[in-house]
């Protein structure tokens, strides 16, 4: 069994682990730099993404995060923070995938909506995800792998042990997102540093 880590600064957290203890996984819950200590994986959930970023520094996080010693998994607004290119915004970020987002690309709140995403790495049924003042990714680099889109802009991208999604997969009952992640990233790529 792994453990996995889950940031609790704000956030569906409970959503999370729910999902990765479903899954086999070890939960860890995430609020200062000792909770980092043997993880194997950390999931960074939605919420305000300049208030996450300041408390990532503040409490020492950011600097173990930008490592990339541990594989990471950002939904919403932890996609906005893995990002080393936000448009519009100097917040603070772990920059740690070469692309560039859109903060609140789909709309406000009361815009919300559940779409299907196109190409995503999951075999089965079509993944749908819920999108709640997401984001998307404008600009990719290189190293980063397009692995779903919806309306033809990037809501799902992976960069070797950081993987990152404009939607909430947590807010469903499908857990195949989540068991790519503990399976493609976190378990076939230990030896990674």
């Amino acid at each position: 069994m792994v453990t996995i880590g889950v940031l609790a600064l704000q956030g569906a957290v409970r959503e999370h682990a729910r999902v990765l203890a479903a899954l086999g996984a070890d939960v860890r819950l995430v609020k200062r730099r000792d909770d980092l200590d043997g993880l194997a994986g950390i999931v960074l959930p939605g919420g305000e993404s300049t208030t996450i970023g300041m408390l990532l520094e503040e409490y020492e996080i950011a600097p173990v995060l930008r490592s990339g010693e541990i594989p990471v998994f950002g939904t919403c607004a932890g996609m906005i923070l893995m990002a080393d290119e936000i448009e519009g915004s100097n917040q603070p970020r772990l920059g740690v995938m070469r692309m560039t987002v859109r903060r609140n690309a789909f709309g406000r709140q009361r815009e919300s909506f559940e779409e299907v995403i196109d190409g995503a790495p999951v075999a089965g049924e079509p993944l749908r995800g819920v999108f709640i003042r997401a984001p998307y990714v404008t600009e990719v680099g290189p190293s980063v792998d397009v692995l779903g889109r919806v309306d033809g802009k990037i809501v799902l991208c992976r960069q070797g042990r950081f993987l990152a999604g404009s939607f909430h997969p947590e807010l469903t009952d499908d857990r195949r997102l989540h068991r790519y992640f503990l399976e493609e990233i976190v378990m076939r790529l230990p030896h990674l540093a």
